[in-house]
């Protein structure tokens, strides 16, 4: 079954850091809320959800994917980042509906299944 893109509601970028990259994550989360539509999600120093490491969230609709997205491209400051849509199925969009910029971290998919399609 084909999936249309029409059911993205919006889009989530999850930027994780650690310790040692704290500092690249806060600059990288400034200039996104200065330049962008987005809202900012609260930072979470421990792993939380199906997320492996520390991170925060940007969410963003879908008409700002074009600019958030090639601006994280160039200028995340080395930190990995998720991006998923929002479409109401947590599990795909957070697995075969995701984009990773650097490393691909391994998402709790356990946790995912839990949730269920919310």
């Amino acid at each position: 079954m084909k999936e249309d893109a029409i059911a993205i509601a919006g889009f989530h970028a999850h930027i994780y850091y650690d310790p040692a990259s704290r500092d690249a994550a806060a600059r990288v989360r400034e200039e996104l809320g200065a330049r962008f539509e987005v809202q900012l999600g609260r930072w979470h120093d421990l792993p939380i959800g199906p997320h492996p490491k520390a991170m925060y969230q940007v969410a963003f609709s879908p008409n700002q994917f074009a600019n958030v997205i090639p601006w994280l491209m160039l200028n995340r400051e080395g930190l990995d980042v998720l991006v998923h849509p929002e479409t109401g199925n947590a599990f795909a969009d957070h697995t075969k509906h995701a984009l990773w910029l650097g490393e691909k971290l391994e998402v709790n998919v356990e946790f995912l299944r839990r949730i269920g399609t919310t």
